[in-house]
């Protein structure tokens, strides 16, 4: 009998640990998708202000200065998002090299 109940002990622990670990792949795969969807609203913001300028009269011609700095704005905080996300994923992974 204590026998049978040291095998159910064992079992039930080996399942906590599985159990425990599915939860943690699974919380990472939300991070991970919460973190690409971020990055793909923050593009997409992005984009919009970009697009989004004053009307342009016919006769005058857009100021070429301003809009390279909208596109370098632009360009910034995409790369600042994408980094970002980078840098979240390699603080996860344990550090491999001897």
């Amino acid at each position: 009998m204590v026998a049978e109940s040291e095998i159910n002990r064992a079992q039930l622990v080996h399942e906590w640990v599985a159990m425990t670990a599915g939860v943690r792949s699974f919380t990472d795969r939300v991070k991970t998708c919460a973190s690409i969807a971020s990055s793909a609203a923050v593009l997409v913001a992005g984009l919009a202000a970009f697009r989004r300028s004053r009307p342009v009269d016919a006769d005058t011609k857009p100021y070429w200065l301003a809009t390279i700095l909208k596109g370098a704005g632009l360009v910034s905080t995409i790369w600042l998002a994408f980094r970002s996300r980078g840098h979240d994923h390699e603080k996860k992974q344990p550090n491999t090299r001897a």
